[in-house]
């Protein structure tokens, strides 16, 4: 029986209760939100949410609570609020459908400590400076015309890169795929941003590089408990920031020398300007935006981190997936034999003849996409999706590796069968972001601006390695290890090493 303090608490407890729904109700309807539900997702802890539910591998972890909550799941992040959408469907409404309005970018320590305060183009409020940037990388570089343009320089580098490669040959040496992918790569760029080859030789300053940018990736990817619960950011808890800092003036170094000596060398560009010579130039458009130092040097660290990261990453595990099934990479000898021969190199006019080569590429980018969890964006205001409210300033991740691997959208998503894209179903499917079963580079108007420039890379070099070499495992290795270690680009965690063999004419390699 209850006694009279129990009952005057139950009363006041309940009152408490009715108070807060009032008030509730009363400051939503101020505010202009609805009672709509908040989409489906997990509970989480106290204070910091859903945040510890996340592990190691956020992307494999939001794939399995999709499956339980939906394809538009909303968690608690400290004091923030995320959505996750992790089908195509969910894809659509979010980055077609509601495009602008999550068109920016959440502040975080990746774009304050990496990107200059958010100066670069990837992190930057869509406006006037995020176009200008766009602009000028498109035209200059990013672009179709700008692609053709340098078209040549690709050649060269990947000639340097296969007379490196016959010589470890010679000398039954490995080739450790992801080093050598990143100084062909770093060169490449290097010769379109600076006109000159960033690294003369391949050694210890291409090798501390390709740990920096991989740093750097693996760094941006963490779900960082400051950037959620901000009250508390000062305190690093994690120890992320001090790393960033740390790591960002290894690359200021970098990029103020490269940028010094750029400029030292003016004179001999004379009539042939580089990208960082019309970017100089160009540094102001109509609006009156102009672009500061730093917002260049935040530019080439953009193009030069993930100009190299994303595209090696998705060419070694493709090669990994080829040498995991030598049935691929016998049919894609086959195919490029009868197209090219074994007189000369592949060209690049030569990639709209090998729909299998094409097929290998667009089999990687769905099983391994080089960003798992697009860079996160932000809602500018409330809207609803799928009947559910999301509320202003709610972060998006769209989950494009558990879009990839969908079984309501790919038969057997786990195995890697690239004749999946020759059948009718999938034969339209397309990377570039208008088809939302395959979206490795994002899709809208924060679509990676690198898109053109990393489906050319990606089919060009994998095909030439494919066609040049035959490839094989080390002795005493006899299952690959295909473990993925998560960041803001998806490694494989143990790089691939492999021994290789020239298949091609000798004269084949001369150029």
């Amino acid at each position: 029986m209850a006694t009279p303090l129990d009952t005057l608490l139950l009363r006041d407890v309940a009152a408490a209760i009715l108070l807060f729904l009032i008030t509730r109700y009363f400051i939503r309807s101020l505010t202009g939100k609805t009672l709509r539900p908040l989409p489906p997702g997990p509970k989480g802890w106290p204070v910091i949410g859903a945040l510890p539910l996340l592990g190691t591998m956020p992307h494999v972890v939001l794939a399995k609570m999709a499956k339980k909550y939906g394809p538009v799941m909303y968690l608690k992040m400290g004091t923030c609020d995320m959505v996750v959408a992790s089908t195509p469907d969910a894809a659509r409404a979010f980055l077609k459908t509601l495009d602008l309005n999550f068109s920016n970018r959440p502040p975080n320590a990746g774009a304050t400590h990496l990107a200059y305060n958010a100066q670069d183009m990837v992190f930057a409020d869509y406006g006037p400076r995020w176009k200008l940037l766009r602009k000028l990388s498109n035209l200059h570089m990013l672009g179709g015309k700008a692609l053709d343009d340098w078209s040549k320089v690709r050649t060269i580098e990947l000639g340097h890169m296969l007379r490196a490669m016959c010589e470890s040959s010679r000398k039954n040496e490995p080739v450790v795929v992801p080093e050598m992918l990143t100084y062909a790569m770093a060169n490449m760029i290097g010769q379109v941003i600076l006109s000159r080859r960033v690294f003369a030789t391949k050694g210890s300053e291409s090798n501390e590089f390709k740990d920096m940018v991989v740093e750097l990736m693996t760094s941006a990817g963490f779900f960082n408990i400051g950037d959620f619960i901000p009250s508390i950011g000062w305190m690093d808890l994690q120890g992320i920031e001090r790393g960033m800092k740390k790591l960002h003036k290894r690359f200021d170094v970098l990029l103020t020398k490269m940028m010094e000596e750029h400029m030292a060398s003016s004179h001999e560009r004379r009539g042939k300007p580089d990208f960082l010579d019309v970017v100089m130039a160009n540094r102001e458009n109509s609006e009156g935006e102009r672009l500061s130092i730093t917002n260049i040097k935040a530019l080439l660290l953009n193009l030069f981190t993930a100009g190299t990261d994303t595209s090696s990453s998705i060419i070694e595990w493709s090669l990994a997936e080829m040498l995991k099934n030598p049935r691929i990479l016998q049919r894609a000898h086959e195919e490029m034999d009868q197209v090219i021969g074994r007189n000369r190199r592949l060209e690049e006019s030569d990639l709209s003849k090998l729909p299998y080569l094409q097929a290998i590429c667009k089999e990687s980018f769905r099983k391994h996409p080089s960003t798992p969890l697009n860079l996160p964006r932000v809602s500018t205001k409330a809207c609803v999706v799928n009947g559910y409210y999301i509320p202003k300033n709610t972060r998006l991740s769209v989950n494009i590796w558990a879009i990839g691997r969908d079984p309501d959208v790919w038969k057997d998503p786990l195995s890697f069968s690239p004749e999946r894209f020759l059948s009718e179903k999938y034969a339209k499917i397309d990377p570039r972001g208008n088809d939302f079963e395959l979206i490795p580079f994002g899709a809208g108007r924060r679509i990676c601006a690198g898109t053109r420039m990393g489906i050319v890379l990606v089919e060009y070099i994998l095909g030439t390695l494919v066609h040049s070499f035959d490839w094989k495992l080390p002795n005493g290795v006899e299952e690959l290890n295909m473990d993925e270690a998560f960041g803001l680009a998806l490694q494989k965690a143990v790089p691939l090493s492999a021994f290789v063999r020239p298949r091609l004419a000798p004269t084949a390699y001369a150029s």
